[in-house]
């Protein structure tokens, strides 16, 4: 309702204009604080959002962002962390982490998914080239969709896919020296190191134990790492093969950042998943 009050003075009246309103009008409610995120679901939904853009999260700043305490935004990342979801860190939390499964046990894995990267990884070779091929079960099927007719030489530390290649009539195989790791079925140590800083290769397929786009490319043991880091520096092109379910994790060992890659081969098709890769300028062929 409106309504206006005269007030006079000695030399003039002014009408001063008030709105009044009605007791019977409903009471505006105040709208939430911006960020504020009450339900503990969104709250969980939000954090893994976050931690896959940034590779780490802080429980201050969650604290912060969310408008809830600490102590709320500890017991989210005690819940996260117990259903496997994130790693719990002092402070906050990183992407979830995931183990290191030996070579026999990780053939049975994902079979129908590596054999589809395997065929599109084989399909990149051309004749001529030098191929860096590491190890991991992936890129040991890579062998068996390789062209008879293809001439190439492979330059490997998987004895597996070695003896994969021993039969085919036109490849070369260049087996590289060194400790062998009976886990993971490869060769590392500064020997293999050497070797691999000794070669020019046209084209590199990097066995992908854990991808991140932020924490970058891990693997579960630091002899592999190096030897890996040598590979990616010895190489044109470089080509990593992983399945859906091994990216957004981390291993303690940090071979380089996801930008390394020149392209990904993977199953995985969520653009969600696959953009943040994209954005490094990684070429992205989804299987």
């Amino acid at each position: 309702m409106f309504g206006s009050i005269m007030h006079k003075s000695d030399n003039a009246s002014v009408y001063v204009h008030i709105q009044v309103y009605s007791c019977k009008m409903d009471v505006m409610k105040p709208e939430p604080e911006a960020g504020q995120i009450a339900l503990k679901e969104e709250r969980h939904q939000y954090i893994l959002e976050l931690l896959g853009n940034e590779g780490r999260v802080l429980a201050a700043d969650l604290s912060s962002r969310y408008k809830v305490s600490e102590d709320t935004i500890r017991r989210d990342l005690r819940e996260l962390a117990s259903s496997g979801k994130i790693q719990r860190v002092h402070g906050g939390a990183l992407p979830r982490r995931t183990e290191a499964v030996p070579f026999v046990s990780r053939q049975q894995i994902d079979m129908e998914s590596k054999i589809g990267i395997a065929r599109a990884a084989a399909d990149l070779i051309r004749d001529g080239q030098v191929v860096l091929i590491d190890g991991g079960t992936t890129n040991l099927k890579i062998g068996s969709y390789l062209s008879r007719e293809r001439s190439a030489t492979i330059v490997t530390n998987s004895p597996p896919l070695a003896l994969a290649l021993a039969d085919h009539p036109r490849l070369s195989v260049l087996m590289l020296g060194g400790n062998f790791l009976k886990e993971a079925r490869v060769t590392t140590g500064i020997e293999t190191i050497r070797q691999v800083e000794s070669i020019r290769a046209d084209l590199c397929f990097l066995g992908m134990c854990s991808l991140h786009p932020e924490v970058g490319i891990t693997v579960g043991d630091r002899e592999e790492a190096y030897v890996k880091q040598a590979m990616i520096g010895a190489s044109t092109v470089v080509v990593g093969l992983i399945s859906l379910g091994k990216m957004g994790t981390s291993l303690p060992y940090l071979v380089g950042p996801a930008s390394r890659l020149t392209r990904l081969i993977t199953d995985a098709s969520d653009e969600d998943v696959l953009n943040p890769y994209r954005s490094q300028g990684i070429e992205v062929t989804s299987t």
